[in-house]
């Protein structure tokens, strides 16, 4: 066992107590306004302890255990994911949390982990070939688009949006044919620039559609992006106080409990969501710039990882996280400075939120496992070609 914690990599450790260092900071300034959020830091930190526990036994697991038992963690994952629409519980417009006793989590989030590994998986089968489009990409695709469209019905668009670029980075390095690479890529840009165009031409229709429906939050989060000129007073509040925030924030900042912004409760769910509006006023943009070098370089360590790895899921598994957690810090970062719409997506390792660290930190203790397990080859794992094999003799 000691040898096995003598391979984890330190400098991931090491940005892990930076970060958990960096939130308890912020959520205590942010708490300090919003009544009943005083003491969240505490519970940073009780939750910090719990996932370093989850780091160290998932580190101590083989990750090749999960690969063995995809299907399964798939299918019970998704079986969680529709309890939610007879026993979930609404917070901010969706219905995405089940609650266990005293403990509230969110089944969305904990399914991106199992379909990173479901999706390593189906990967690691090809055996490093060129991805067929029907057998291979299309079959991939539909296993990422039925709990994409779960959660797309219980409102949450911004982990819905997680799968599909957990999707694309795990194709990306699966050996996807660079033809059908370009066919997708031209079918994105056309959905999207169409969709964009389609939005503004017919934005009366679209919003008394979506107010029909009870989704008008979703073109309260597209306008101020799309259309900010028209969006309306209550629709831009929340991000253009933000950007209001973090410009006054300057070089350095406003100073720790001084942001003038964060202090007086003008910026929605600082505490959460917003967490990076405090860190950028109150710490500038030294702060700022801080934080994400931390980012750089836990997603450099990962990626050394995946290189150094000798088993065929294992880098698999290191994309789809990395996938994941740069989805959520670009969604979240680039919603307060006006690039990306606001979808209340969690910045990792910083944002207040149980369910988002645990599953962070359990995927910080898979890559851990990857480095201390993936120096060997399994030759246990299923072989599509040793089978064909076997049957035909």
């Amino acid at each position: 066992m000691l040898q096995k914690f003598k391979r984890i990599d330190g400098p991931i450790i090491t940005i892990l107590l930076l970060l958990m260092g960096i939130s308890v900071v912020a959520v205590y300034s942010a708490g300090r306004y919003w009544a009943g959020h005083q003491n969240d830091y505490i519970s940073i930190i009780v939750n910090y302890a719990i996932g370093f526990v989850a780091l160290a036994g998932m580190t101590l697991l083989d990750f090749r255990i999960f690969i063995k038992y995809a299907r399964y963690i798939y299918l019970g994952g998704l079986l969680v994911l529709m309890l939610v629409f007879f026993f979930g519980e609404n917070l901010n417009n969706a219905q995405g949390w089940l609650r266990i006793g005293g403990l509230s989590i969110q089944p969305a989030e904990l399914f991106k982990l199992g379909l990173i590994i479901s999706l390593a998986y189906m990967l690691m089968l090809r055996r490093q070939g060129e991805l067929r489009f029907v057998r291979d990409v299309l079959l991939i695709g539909l296993v990422t688009f039925v709990p994409f469209a779960v959660v797309m019905a219980q409102n949450d668009l911004g982990n819905a949006l997680a799968y599909l670029v957990i999707l694309i980075g795990m194709l990306w390095i699966g050996n996807m044919k660079a033809s059908h690479a370009l066919i997708g890529l031209i079918i994105f840009t056309v959905a999207v620039v169409g969709g964009i165009k389609a939005y503004t031409t017919f934005h009366e229709e679209i919003y008394t559609f979506m107010k029909d429906i009870g989704r008008q939050h979703w073109t309260d989060r597209l306008d101020p992006w799309l259309m900010p000129d028209e969006a309306s007073a209550a629709a831009k509040w929340h991000t253009e106080n933000a950007k209001l925030a973090i410009a006054s924030g300057g070089m350095t900042g406003e100073g720790f409990l001084q942001g003038s912004s964060v202090q007086s409760g003008r910026v929605p769910y600082t505490y959460s969501d917003s967490i990076f509006v405090v860190i950028a006023e109150e710490f500038g943009f030294v702060g700022s710039s801080a934080l994400l070098l931390l980012y750089f370089i836990l997603i450099h360590r990962m990626i050394l990882i995946a290189l150094e790895c000798r088993d065929r899921a294992g880098p698999y598994i290191v994309v789809g996280i990395v996938s994941m957690l740069l989805y959520q810090i670009f969604e979240n970062i680039g919603a307060f400075i006006g690039i990306m719409p606001l979808t209340g997506i969690t910045l990792p390792f910083v944002s207040y939120g149980g369910t988002s660290l645990l599953i962070n930190m359990a995927s910080m203790g898979l890559i851990m496992s990857i480095r201390v397990h993936g120096q060997e080859i399994d030759d246990d794992l299923p072989d599509p070609v040793r089978s064909r094999t076997v049957k035909q003799t």
